[in-house]
């Protein structure tokens, strides 16, 4: 399935978020700088990841039950709050 670019203009802004986090992690071990340092950074690096994948699961998901002519409609926002709280 193909989805509208247009739809996931936050998740393209998370994910260059993330790719700054990144070089950063990478300068600080680069640095040298204490291990918990990095580590605490690369988890939050890690969950912006999940998160923007569950986004973009469910940006498919609502294209595909939400807006098809089904006889099943669901909440959006209802269906986007389950997919990212499990991130």
């Amino acid at each position: 399935m193909e989805m509208d670019p247009n739809r996931l203009e936050d998740v393209i802004a998370r994910l260059k978020r993330v790719q700054g986090q990144i070089g950063g992690i990478v300068r600080m071990i680069e640095e040298g700088r204490d291990c918990s340092d990095v580590v605490t950074q690369l988890a939050a690096a890690a969950r912006a990841l999940d998160r923007a994948g569950f986004k973009i699961i469910a940006t498919g998901l609502r294209q595909c039950v939400i807006e098809s002519d089904g006889p099943r409609r669901v909440d959006e926002d209802e269906l986007e709050r389950l997919f990212l709280s499990l991130a």
